[in-house]
């Protein structure tokens, strides 16, 4: 009845923990000042003559992966794609602490 799934098999391979996934994910994933500088930017109107100075680099999301969203992978349940991308986006990060190579979301789903 317990069926390992592709992400929970992946977890075993590379001695990744679940926990780890979820703080790298927060880490990563929250909201920094620089990042609310950027989203108040981009919400003031552009007819200031600011026009040189528009702001091009995208802001962290401020959703990290959920505890929930770690059980339904490692269950084999429905997850949303940006979910799936934020998983991967925190795998990938402790990846590159252990001097691995990256994945891809094919990997991991």
């Amino acid at each position: 009845m317990s069926e390992d799934t592709k992400f929970k098999k992946f977890l075993a391979t590379k001695k990744l923990d679940p926990r780890r996934v979820l703080m790298a994910s927060y880490k990563l994933e929250h909201l920094q000042p620089e990042d609310r500088a950027i989203k108040v930017a981009k919400s003031k109107p552009a007819g200031e003559g600011e026009t040189a100075t528009k702001e091009t680099r995208k802001p962290r999301s401020g959703r990290p992966v959920t505890q929930r969203a770690i059980q339904a992978a490692l269950a084999g349940g429905d997850i949303s794609g940006p979910s799936k991308t934020r998983i991967l986006r925190a795998v990938n990060h402790l990846l590159e602490q252990k001097k691995q190579e990256k994945v891809d979301l094919k990997a991991l789903f």
